[in-house]
């Protein structure tokens, strides 16, 4: 026997970016949903980055003005 006769095919298929589910089609998630969910998500990163560079530059200055006098 062949392992060829027992192997299944399945149609080309992409994974969703967000779940991982199988779908067929263009684009990288499988809905509007996970589309919008992975954005929201990306925004909330972007903020908390944003923050972070922002605290960060703060200490810096602080730091420059205690350490000048």
């Amino acid at each position: 026997m062949m392992a060829d006769e027992h192997t299944v095919k399945i149609p080309q298929h992409r994974h969703c970016r967000r779940c991982g589910k199988a779908f067929v089609g263009e684009g990288f998630y499988c809905s509007d949903e996970c589309k919008d969910a992975d954005g929201q998500e990306a925004k909330r990163k972007l903020y908390r980055y944003i923050a972070a560079i922002a605290v960060l530059w703060a200490v810096v200055i602080v730091a420059v003005v205690v350490v000048g006098l």
